[in-house]
């Protein structure tokens, strides 16, 4: 063995033995393109206004200190108790929510504002054609009534709050109608108002409208449709009067069995009926007179004819 293959020999086992070179590990809190570039995406996409919305607001400021106290006329403005100011600058809704009742200050050139009525407002719905489930055709009609209870979403969250509302209350009276009969929507008036406000109310809960009560106001049915219920109804009726009227004969007569029978006991109770009788006919009548006559002295009269026709024969 050579001089150079020991060393070979000596040396081969340590680069065999000798670890990888390790990457040097890179601190969380480093630097990281990732993490800037979605530290830039944050800061381009925050609302916080402009430097050209900065210089508008100053420019106005000063405009308002130039021209005071002149100035106050465009900037101090006043909202009943039952309104509402919702503040829009530059195009921002302001921070705070809707001012009012009150005073409130607003800057010019940079600030608007939208006034909304927080009184209950009802409206007529238009008569609806409406097929019901037995497949009658109806109109039907009735009001709304609704409030604002969240000025900011009435503003920011629908165009126009009061005409969307009112064509979704002719929507839901279509829908609600025509899944009911017509002896239900006659009747159950109630239970459809009550469907049809928590409908209306689940609806516009996103556009800040409180829908507070519905009701059905008339049901107009066609003109023969009137005719037929109202010739079913008369036939009704007409049946049940005489029902009525046979169970009132059936009762007089077994009263008038019974007071023949106490009538037969006692032979006095008939004058007596007879002048009782002869007392009501004097006091409703009085050109009439009857006289009565007992049917003894009939009998007698008949007995004897009966008697004298047998001696003739």
């Amino acid at each position: 063995m050579t001089m150079d293959d020991s060393k070979d020999s000596a040396t081969s086992p340590i680069i065999a033995q000798s670890p990888p070179p390790q990457m040097p590990q890179q601190n969380s809190d480093g630097f990281s393109l990732k993490k800037a570039g979605e530290r830039i995406c944050e800061a381009a996409s925050t609302d916080s206004p402009g430097l050209c919305a900065f210089i508008l607001t100053i420019i106005s400021y000063l405009l308002i200190i130039a021209t005071f106290p002149f100035s106050l006329c465009l900037c101090v403005k006043v909202v009943q108790e039952y309104e509402r100011a919702v503040i829009f600058r530059l195009g921002r809704l302001l921070k705070g929510g809707a001012k009012g009742p009150g005073i409130f200050f607003i800057v010019p050139c940079i600030d608007s504002y939208r006034k909304v009525d927080l009184r209950t407002v009802s409206f007529d719905v238009p008569p609806q054609e409406i097929l019901t489930r037995d497949s009658v055709t109806v109109a039907v009609d009735g009001v709304i009534y609704f409030r604002v209870k969240d000025t900011v979403n009435a503003v920011t969250q629908i165009q126009n709050y009061s005409h969307s509302t009112r064509l979704l209350a002719a929507t839901t009276l279509r829908n609600v109608l025509g899944t009911r009969n017509l002896a239900e929507i006659l009747s159950e008036r109630e239970s459809i108002s009550a469907t049809m406000q928590s409908s209306l109310d689940d609806a516009t809960d996103p556009w800040g409208v409180k829908v507070e009560r519905v009701e059905i106001k008339d049901v107009r049915l066609p003109v023969q449709l009137q005719r037929a219920m109202a010739a079913e109804a008369e036939a009704a009726r007409e049946a049940r009067a005489k029902v009525i009227a046979a169970e009132g004969e059936q009762r007089a007569s077994r009263a008038l069995k019974e007071a023949a029978e106490v009538i037969n006991e006692s032979p006095a109770a008939l004058q007596l009926r007879y002048l009782q009788t002869l007392g009501q006919i004097s006091s409703e009548n009085n050109s009439t007179i009857i006289f009565p006559l007992p049917i003894d002295i009939l009998t007698h009269f008949l007995r004897k004819n009966n008697t004298e026709s047998k001696e003739d024969d």
